[in-house]
This record gives structure tokens, C-alpha cells and sequence, in this order.
């Protein structure tokens, strides 16, 4: 599946087959996040939440993904990740585009 961040596919003539998305709430446990805490006083990368978010990523594209395939989309146009905060140390990550079949 090709999945591009533009509107368009250059040299391609596609026909838009509607909206695909995919998303997940992903949250750390309790432990790392009291360690987040104290990296928060003294300052450095939470690598642990980065690593939350690349999963989260993932499993939202991939869910999108399927989606699209379902419709039996070639690509997906206008990609896009949208994150929002669920609750302290929970984020919601969204993944979503326009599936298109490639004429």
C-alpha cells in the first residue's frame, strides 16, 4: 500500500474511494511513568513515551491501512497523524487519509 502525505499522485490518475482511518489509546505503566516524573526535574528525553508513540503510530497506520484495503485501495492521499491527550499519561493517536484507486 503507498501511502503519501500529498493530495495527489503525480502522473497518476486515481479515483478517491472516501476516508480510512485507524487509531489506538496507548498509556505507560505506572512505573515508567513515576520515572517520566523525575526526568521532568531534571530535564532529558522520555524515551520510554517516545517509544509508546512510534507503537501507537504504527498500529494506527497499519489499522488505517487495512481499511483501505477493504475498500481495495491501491494508495492512501493527504496521510495524517492527529495525537490528543486521553487522560494523564494516555494518548489517543489517530491516523487517517483518502484510500484511492489508481486508474
Amino acid at each position: 500500500m503507498l501511502i503519501v502525505t500529498t493530495d495527489t499522485l503525480p502522473g497518476k490518475n486515481t479515483e478517491p474511494l472516501g476516508l480510512v482511518k485507524g487509531s489506538t489509546v496507548q498509556t505507560v505503566n505506572v512505573f515508567r511513568d513515576f520515572g517520566a516524573g523525575l526526568k521532568n526535574l531534571v530535564g532529558g528525553e522520555l524515551k520510554k513515551y517516545n517509544e509508546m508513540m512510534d507503537n501507537a503510530r504504527r498500529i494506527a497506520t497499519e489499522r488505517m491501512t487495512a481499511e483501505a484495503e477493504a475498500l481495495g485501495a491501491d494508495a492512501i492521499v493527504a496521510m495524517r497523524y492527529s495525537t490528543s491527550a486521553i487522560m494523564q499519561s494516555a494518548a489517543e493517536v489517530m491516523a487517517y487519509g483518502t484510500a484511492v484507486k489508481i486508474r
